[in-house]
């Protein structure tokens, strides 16, 4: 397993960030978002799974995706200087994450963040993947975008209201899973993801707020 950690003078935070099943850490989206979130004053984890480092197509086993991650998270602990500590990831990485938050509840991990929560497979709406998500008690951030394929938002916005104010979510629209925006949105791709950082350094300030 291997990381990258990019902490920016007077960070307010530290992210713990996982991929998405199909590209590494490096990914274009992961390295975007963690620059735009330092921009923003948050610290940013980003770590990669076993199958990835061995450039292996095929996720690994569960199990070992949920090790991974508390591996990563306890790695964050002791480089984040005692930064308030935040978990999440892109699609199967920030699902991984909300498994380990209802399996482990790690105290000292504030929030958990997905960007492009990957509630179904495509093609096959279901909402068999947020059956754990009720047995998270800490606060959660959404960001989906409208056309998102593995999430039909007509599912993932009943299950964010019924996690009441744990949940919040953020649409972007016109996006897809990626947050990327077709040429009829008037928006390009950059500011979609501008937008997405900007909105989870403003949460993140809100959680922070509230638990002072």
């Amino acid at each position: 397993m291997s990381g990258l950690l990019l902490k920016p003078d007077g960070a307010s935070s530290l992210l713990v960030l996982a991929h998405g099943a199909g590209a590494g850490m490096r990914h274009k989206f992961m390295e975007g978002m963690t620059r735009r979130l330092a921009a923003r004053g948050i610290a940013v984890l980003r770590y990669q799974f076993p199958y990835m480092e061995r450039r292996a197509k095929r996720p690994d086993p569960e199990s070992v995706l949920l090790d991974t991650v508390r591996a990563a998270i306890t790695t964050g602990r002791k480089c984040s200087g005692g930064l308030p500590l935040f978990a999440g990831g892109k699609s199967m990485g920030g699902r991984m994450a909300s498994l380990v938050a209802a399996r482990d509840r790690p105290e000292d991990v504030r929030g958990l963040i997905f960007f492009g929560y990957p509630l179904h497979r495509a093609g096959r709406p279901s909402g068999d993947r947020s059956r754990h998500l009720s047995e998270i008690q800490t606060p959660m951030l959404f960001l989906q975008g409208s056309r998102d394929a593995l999430a039909d938002l007509k599912l993932l916005q009943p299950v964010c209201a019924g996690l009441g104010k744990r949940a919040e979510l953020f649409v972007l629209e016109g996006g897809d899973h990626s947050f990327r925006m077709p040429k009829s949105a008037g928006r390009s791709d950059e500011e979609a993801l501008d937008t997405a950082a900007a909105k989870t350094a403003s949460w993140i300030a809100a959680v922070l707020a509230r638990s002072r």
